[in-house]
């Protein structure tokens, strides 16, 4: 949040709230112009200390939707009470200690601890300094390669969505745009959309574009039901069990895409939620979700394409300088 503060700090006016949400001109209201809000949300899927055992490994919460086959056996941090960062592993029970039902059984999150190197409850206390509560992150590096334009790495739900967000204001800084354009970064969407909630409430947007990490399905569905393939663009969602999204803003949207060669993708999500719900529900305001696919989400690497960024923050940019005051009242009017 501090990297994308002193950043907004140079665009206009920034605050934030108690729910640890940072906000972009947001503080006061034209009321001669419509508000268009983008948003996307700071926080990533990670864990927190639940307690300690007596043999000084740390029982821990998910933070988010987690499978738990794809924790056991990796590196995360633990940060400590002096705000320190203390490396640990999942706990991960060898094969040759393992009997064919607990075999056949598979993983629960309950059976997982972290290890931190501590020998009892009161060396991970005293010498690690970790109490209940600390939260727990997975340990990976970013990494770039130039010759499939893949970043791998961890977080990308939403960090991408967070970086993507950020080049577009860059790229619209300068124009005089027909309507106000606010600016959140959101806490606390992976544990109930919690921040956008609250958001909501403070800026009132008349129209919200949410930055998004969506999963990839390129790896995991049938040919014909892929909706989110790397390298195909960014995606947007007809429905998913948190939004149907404004039909007529969804298809201007797409249409906007064709008439500028923007790759797109279209779903239909049968699970997942988004910040855009939070803002759709709150005064009704018309929300799209802009996704950028990551393929395995949600665990420690994941895939992102650059060419996907790109397209996103283009189709984004595009709308900003297209969408006219006639074209924005058309959108968030009222039926009837």
């Amino acid at each position: 949040m501090k990297y994308v503060r002193n950043q907004w700090d140079t665009l206009g006016e920034t605050d934030t709230d108690g729910i640890k949400n940072l906000y972009l001109n947001a503080a006061t209201k034209d009321s001669s112009k419509l508000r268009v809000q983008l948003d996307a949300h700071s926080d990533e899927v990670g864990f927190i200390v639940q307690a300690i055992k007596p043999n000084g490994l740390l029982q821990f919460l998910t933070l988010g939707g987690w499978v738990p086959s794809n924790i056991a056996a990796q590196k995360v941090k633990v940060k400590n009470t002096k705000g320190e960062y203390i490396q640990g592993i999942v706990t991960s029970k060898p094969p040759h200690f393992m009997s064919e039902e607990e075999r056949a059984k598979g993983l629960s999150n309950a059976s997982l601890s972290i290890d931190i190197g501590a020998k009892s409850k009161e060396d991970a206390e005293e010498r690690f300094s970790i109490r209940m509560g600390c939260p727990v992150i997975p340990d990976v590096v970013c990494e770039y390669n130039e010759v499939t334009n893949l970043f791998i790495g961890k977080g990308f739900d939403c960090r991408i969505g967070v970086a993507c967000m950020m080049d577009v204001l860059d790229e619209v800084k300068e124009e005089k745009l027909p309507f106000e354009l606010v600016s959140t970064l959101t806490a606390q969407e992976e544990v109930g959309l919690r921040g956008a909630e609250v958001a909501a409430k403070k800026v009132e947007a008349d129209l919200a574009i949410v930055f998004e990490g969506c999963p990839a399905d390129d790896t995991s569905s049938e040919d014909y039901m892929i909706q989110s393939a790397l390298g195909e663009g960014p995606m947007l969602r007809y429905f998913d069990v948190s939004m149907i999204t404004n039909p007529e803003f969804q298809n201007y949207v797409i249409d906007l895409a064709n008439k500028h060669n923007i790759p797109l993708q279209v779903s239909v999500r049968s699970g997942g939620g988004t910040n855009g719900a939070s803002f759709n529900r709150y005064n009704g305001a018309p929300a799209i979700v802009v996704g950028i696919p990551v393929r395995y989400a949600h665990t420690h690497h994941c895939y992102v394409d650059y060419h996907d960024y790109e397209a996103a923050k283009k189709l984004v940019v595009t709308l900003l300088k297209e969408l006219t005051k006639e074209k924005l009242a058309d959108l968030v009017k009222p039926l009837g």
